[in-house]
């Protein structure tokens, strides 16, 4: 963390003397975030004076466009699998990369359904009947990654596999179940917070996948006063009331 801190100093400063000329950040975030960071984002341009970029999508393909020389400031991954991968390449800066939020995972239905207890107990293809269960792409995408995981940790992932429609983004995935094209699907609580066209039936237990971790980072070369100023923010009281508001866990301290 010694480069990033070498910057927060001035980040405060620049944070107390008031808006400075405005400059642009370009952010790469997972899908699942939008609502939230499209708020936070929001308060640190009233707050700094620069203008942020954000550039949605899942945290997979995210990946593989800075891979390919995408110009993102910062990345922030639904999962540290991919960002563990970017740090292996050489392409973030390690020192500034901070595990930001957390978030819990969900079966959600179209319109309005009633609670079931979430388990291994429960007979998931009975209550898809016909219908097919919307994820994002389960071998690629943190959220399909984490949901098959618990599925499969509860026995129940043999039972529906063949009726799982795959999006390219969590976001994508609570759409089908939004619009009645999936009548379930497994998303991000927060996702389900997002949307009035879904209800959630139940959450799946924390012992069933793996942590769902946020982590957030730097570009390699990208690092500055500007980039530690918009990190420094993501840690800030102002930032935590909103991620908490939306649902997320605030890690960072």
């Amino acid at each position: 963390m010694g480069l990033l801190r070498q910057y927060v100093g001035l980040a405060l400063a620049a944070l107390l003397a008031g808006p400075v000329a405005a400059d642009e950040i370009t952010v790469f975030a997972a899908a699942s975030l939008k609502t939230a960071l499209d708020e936070v984002a929001d308060g640190f341009e009233a707050a700094a004076g620069h203008e942020v970029t954000v550039s949605y999508a899942g945290s997979s393909a995210l990946a593989r466009q800075i891979e390919l020389g995408a110009p993102a400031d910062v990345f922030i991954s639904a999962n540290p699998d991919w960002m563990d991968r970017l740090e292996e390449a050489g392409t973030i800066e390690p020192e500034t990369r901070i595990d930001l939020l957390g978030n819990r995972i969900v079966l959600i239905a179209h319109g309005q359904g009633e609670p079931v207890e979430i388990g291994a107990g429960m007979d998931l293809g009975a209550m898809l009947g016909e219908g097919r269960l919307a994820m994002a792409l389960v071998d690629a995408v943190p959220a399909g990654i984490y949901g098959k995981a618990a599925l499969e940790s509860l026995g129940q992932w043999q039972a529906v596999e063949g009726r799982v429609v795959q999006s390219d983004n969590v976001r994508a995935a609570l759409k089908l179940v939004a619009i009645g094209e999936a009548p379930m699907g497994v998303v991000y609580a927060t996702d389900a917070a997002a949307e009035a066209g879904v209800s959630v039936l139940g959450e799946f237990p924390e012992d069933s996948h793996p942590p769902i971790v946020y982590p957030a980072a730097a570009m390699n070369g990208r690092v500055g006063p500007m980039v530690a100023e918009f990190l420094g923010y993501l840690q800030s009281g102002a930032a935590r009331e909103v991620f908490e508001r939306h649902g997320f866990t605030v890690l960072a301290d």
